[in-house]
């Protein structure tokens, strides 16, 4: 901050070219501002599912139960669990790390249980398109059919500390 003001009238009215840029910004954030609700209900890329609040202890809790009761495998050390057609099934982050591994059916629809026990993360399912932030403190309900057999990877797209470049997981779909 300066000790002298400006002398003379230094403040003057948007004029020419600057007044066709705050003419192009404001159309660009009407336009954006229709966009985001339109993309949210049309696009089908944004969750509107459920969700609710639990503490990162209790989800972990429901995890180790899924997998002590549905557990078919071990793969590099980490439960392989075949889900119920129809059912829930449960995804934690924690310790940089997707646990555990889901094996899934074809052309089934399954509830997608995903929070964090630690930090926040984000799921980002590959090759397809779908990402999604997790926090710890939500279990984040998400509507799943899967539409392709084959092995998908699971990888944090949201920076979660010194172990994030390790940080992936695994799901399997069946015929």
């Amino acid at each position: 901050m300066s000790i002298y003001h400006p002398q003379g009238k230094w403040l003057r009215a948007p004029h020419g070219f600057e007044r066709v840029w705050i003419g192009v910004a404001l159309l660009w954030c009407m336009v954006l501002s229709i966009a985001m609700p339109w993309w949210h209900f049309k696009g089908q890329q944004t969750s509107s599912g459920e969700a609710y609040t639990v503490t990162p202890l209790e989800f972990e809790a429901r995890v180790m139960q899924y997998v002590k009761t549905n557990q078919v495998g071990e793969r590099h050390g980490i439960p392989v669990v075949e889900a119920q057609p129809g059912g829930d099934v449960y995804l934690l982050g924690k310790n940089w790390q997707w646990y555990p591994v889901l094996k899934l059916k074809k052309d089934v629809e399954y509830r997608l249980h995903l929070s964090s026990g630690d930090y926040q993360h984000g799921f980002s399912l590959l090759p397809m398109n779908m990402n999604f932030h997790v926090l710890p403190g939500y279990d984040h309900v998400i509507t799943l059919t899967p539409t392709q057999a084959g092995e998908f990877s699971i990888i944090c797209n949201e920076f979660c500390g010194a172990g994030h470049h390790l940080m992936t997981g695994l799901i399997i779909v069946e015929e």
